[in-house]
């Protein structure tokens, strides 16, 4: 599904929690704690287990779906802004990092492809980074965050040993590396319709770059406000993110800024196919019209001769007559004829580089 914007009705206070209905529903919410040494890992039932204080521990709240009364008590149990809650449900929002007091709420979007005959789409992840907690919201239940929560039951790397500002970099960098998959899918139906225009172009090969073409500006239109909000996120002054933190985050967004340059260069590339394939859709018909007009040109004589003798004028007439009516070879001269004079034509044609 493409992202959408959803709008409130007019006069709507700010801060009210109204979830589309596709989004509704009480999905799975997770409640991960770990330290260097440890794990624990649990799905919440009670809210009040989210605000449970976790000395030596860092928190970290995994919510699927928008589940309105679940995403509230989270929420005022630990003391979030409203807005911040409030565009965590109204997906549609533009990537972005907002400083409240206590708490940096980012939004980031998670692209993907579903099938091979679907467009790209995009899922709206938000994060919500207080001290020594991270809550993060999804639409849809998806395993987008899977390779960070085996790192994390394996040990792997420094994140056990960070805190929630690392796993929110982890996270983040979890959402970009889905993009380079689409990247390189997308570089293989470039050269899959490049192959096709050269060899044989048609009405298909303009739907497969229009539809390519779609997917790369709608790329375009989700990657570039996650580069400002990395860049935002990097220079922020929040103690909420260490000094070592932001070193990992200039790595995002210099894939970021490489997934953009990508996209840049197949968007021109598919510019110059569109290109290619009207010019060879116009040398096509070209070369087709050169065929129906050498046709027409030939027949143009012929047709002359024919309705020349087929004015069936008596050959006794006087003082003009066609003597060539009552010749007995009458006939098969004028066939010789018409034969001569379109051949004739077609060496010209050949002489003068036209055929």
């Amino acid at each position: 599904m493409r992202l959408r914007r959803w709008i409130h009705p007019p006069g709507t206070a700010p801060g009210t929690i109204t979830a589309r209905p596709e989004t509704q529903g009480s999905g799975r919410t997770n409640l991960v704690r770990f330290s260097a040494s440890d794990i624990d890992e649990s799905q919440i039932k009670e809210i009040d287990v989210v605000g449970e204080d976790s000395p030596g521990f860092v928190r970290w709240v995994d919510v699927d779906g928008h589940d309105v009364a679940l995403i509230d008590g989270i929420g005022r149990r630990l003391s979030i802004h409203p807005l911040a809650i409030e565009d965590a449900v109204n997906r549609g929002q533009r990537s972005k990092v907002e400083d409240y007091e206590g708490c940096l709420f980012v939004v980031v979007h998670h692209l993907e492809r579903r099938s091979p005959d679907d467009a790209v789409s995009a899922e709206q992840v938000s994060l919500m980074l207080q001290e020594g907690v991270l809550v993060s919201f999804k639409e849809h239940t998806s395993d987008v965050f899977e390779p960070v929560l085996e790192r994390l039951r394996g040990g792997k790397g420094k994140i056990r040993s960070r805190g929630p500002d690392y796993l929110a970099y982890a996270l983040i960098d979890a959402v970009v590396d889905y993009c380079l998959p689409l990247i390189d899918n997308i570089g293989e139906r470039i050269e899959r319709a490049e192959e096709c225009i050269a060899g044989d172009p048609d009405s298909a090969n303009a739907a497969m770059l229009h539809s390519i073409r779609r997917d790369l500006i709608f790329i375009r239109r989700e990657v570039w406000p996650m580069r400002d909000m990395l860049n935002r996120l990097i220079k922020t002054e929040s103690e909420l993110v260490q000094e070592e933190t932001r070193v990992f985050l200039r790595d995002v967004a210099d894939h970021l800024a490489l997934i953009a340059d990508m996209v840049e260069t197949y968007r021109e590339i598919v510019s110059g196919l569109m290109d290619l394939h009207l010019s060879s859709m116009s040398n096509r018909l070209n070369e087709v019209m050169k065929v129906l007009t050498i046709i027409a040109t030939l027949f143009i004589p012929l047709s002359f001769i024919a309705g020349l003798y087929g004015m069936n004028f008596s050959p006794d007439a006087s003082p003009w007559n066609m003597p060539e009516l009552g010749w007995y070879w009458g006939y098969p001269a004028a066939l010789a004829m018409m034969a001569a004079v379109a051949l004739g034509l077609l060496l010209f044609f050949k002489k003068r580089g036209w055929l």
